[in-house]
């Protein structure tokens, strides 16, 4: 019964999804984000998850007083409910003219960067935080012209996978999901010369032990091992939002890893370098980042 029950909500889920993207899809970019992130924001705290939240910001934070952490938290349920609007429009959305740069939504002073990594030669490894909108690093390194596979993890339902994967086929590299194969798939983009994108601020059970914002967690040091293996350039993106839905890419390295006494990149310290390097982006702009997820634990 239970089972017939959890079947049957996925398949609720799933049209819900369904109608609310192709209704979604009939507005302007800017209305969909400005009404879902009105939307996130007055229902977030209400959620379960909004404790996780005030959990995470009261231990980063220590000095804020309760006015500023709950401030921050519904800039953070607000960011998160525009990114949900703003997914349907992403292609919309990417504005960005190489010949007119900066004169529409995104801007950026990331361009040498990502001509110094297209015209290399070489693979390259990229993190990313959950910060902003974190899909359009993905979506600026395929319109860049650059050889590239993004990792992402596949939603449990059947029904909301399926749109997802229909919104980002078209906008980004060669989509990897996380699975049993997907070191090997990773392995093999880079051998292949491409250039591989992945979210590395979430818990990661098989991690490597990390400090972030002063408390032990754990971190997933793929970037750091592959690094290690294929010995490319390392870089790091993260996506400010700006008013009226605008956005900024910024784009930092590449960057020297940790190596340890034989020459080779220390995976640990490695790992927790990258770690420190997202934990200042969120201190710059902490309503931007997803703090609804259980960092810690």
């Amino acid at each position: 019964m239970r089972r017939q029950l959890a079947l049957y909500g996925d398949r609720i889920l799933g049209r819900l999804v369904k109608w609310s993207i192709r209704l979604l899809r009939r507005t302007d970019p800017a209305w969909a984000s400005a009404f879902c992130g009105r939307l996130a924001r007055w229902l977030g705290p209400w959620l379960p998850a909004h404790r996780i939240g005030r959990d995470g910001l009261q231990h980063a934070f220590p000095d804020r007083d309760d006015a500023w952490i709950e401030a921050t938290l519904r800039e953070a349920w607000e960011n998160l409910g525009r990114v949900v609007g703003e997914y349907v429009h992403m292609a919309r959305i990417w504005d960005f003219d190489p010949e007119h740069p900066n004169t529409g939504r995104i801007l950026t002073d990331g361009i040498p960067l990502f001509e110094q990594l297209r015209t290399d030669g070489k693979p390259a490894l990229c993190f990313a935080a959950h910060l902003g909108n974190w899909e359009l690093p993905a979506i600026a390194a395929a319109a860049h012209g650059l050889p590239s596979a993004v990792v992402y993890r596949m939603p449990n339902n059947k029904a909301v996978a399926k749109e997802i994967i229909r919104i980002r086929a078209p906008l980004m590299g060669r989509m990897i999901r996380t699975r049993s194969q997907a070191a090997l798939e990773m392995a093999a983009a880079l051998q292949a010369g491409e250039h591989l994108g992945m979210l590395v601020d979430q818990h990661f059970s098989r991690g490597v032990d990390v400090t972030f914002f002063g408390r032990r967690c754990k971190a997933n040091p793929s970037i750091a091992r592959l690094a290690r293996r294929f010995d490319c350039p390392v870089v790091g993106v993260r996506v400010v939002r700006l008013p009226d839905q605008r956005f900024r890419i910024d784009a930092t390295g590449p960057y020297e890893l940790p190596r340890d006494a034989e020459g080779q990149i220390d995976v640990a310290a490695a790992t927790q370098m990258i770690t420190t390097v997202i934990e200042g982006w969120i201190r710059e702009h902490p309503g931007q980042w997803l703090w609804f997820h259980r960092r810690w634990r």
